[in-house]
């Protein structure tokens, strides 16, 4: 049986996000397999539970985290049979010890964005008009998108994730389009760069896998 690309999109949002990309890669003859998470979670366990649900036991699979559902990679890759994983713009989590959902600067802002129930707005409210509009190619898309946004609460936000020991030691890569993740600690090896996604000791087109 072929490796499975299970593409895994953030808490937040649906799988809209990663639709053009299981568009070509299924064109292109890959398995693919679109992991959201269906219900608003209240729990990293919540987040987890879906994911795992959602990953078949019977294959080899190869897991594409965007954004936060970098931080549930370790444990997927310990519960499931995953062979590598690339990072999209993503948390990635350190060789062990545990992961924060949010870094500390990071959180203040969501505390000053959560409502008196410490419920928060969705994704595309956090930040400006102007900035927002940018990520989308059309109205339609940006329509698809936003109907699937789900609000967190930021107790979510507040938790952290354990590494278990070895989870890095299959392959992976991260592929950046910009700093947002910028601040995350590499676990060893691996270089993150804005654009490109390459390691300056990869040589092009290859993406950083060292």
């Amino acid at each position: 049986m072929p490796t499975s690309l299970m593409l895994l999109p953030s808490p937040l949002l649906g799988p809209s996000v990663w639709q053009p990309v299981a568009q070509v890669l299924d064109d292109r003859g890959w398995d693919v397999v679109t992991c959201p998470v269906s219900a608003p979670p209240q729990t990293t366990q919540d987040v987890l539970d879906a994911f795992l649900a959602a990953l078949p036991l019977d294959r080899e699979l190869v897991v594409i985290p965007h954004s936060n559902a970098g931080a549930y990679v370790p444990a997927l890759v310990m519960q499931r049979r995953v062979v590598a994983s690339i990072f999209v713009d993503a948390v990635l989590p350190p060789d062990r010890g545990r992961v924060p959902l949010a870094p500390a600067a990071f959180l203040d802002f969501l505390r000053g964005i959560a409502d008196k129930t410490g419920l928060l707005p969705v994704w595309t409210m956090w930040w400006d008009e102007a900035d927002v509009a940018s990520l989308f190619p059309d109205a339609v898309t940006r329509a698809r998108v936003e109907g699937e946004q789900q609000r967190l609460p930021l107790s979510y936000f507040e938790g952290s994730l354990p590494v278990p020991e070895g989870w890095a030691s299959r392959p992976g890569a991260y592929l950046a389009f910009g700093d947002i993740y910028a601040a995350s600690t590499p676990r060893s090896g691996t270089k993150p760069r804005g654009g490109s996604g390459r390691c300056a000791r990869c040589p092009p087109p290859t993406i950083c896998t060292c």
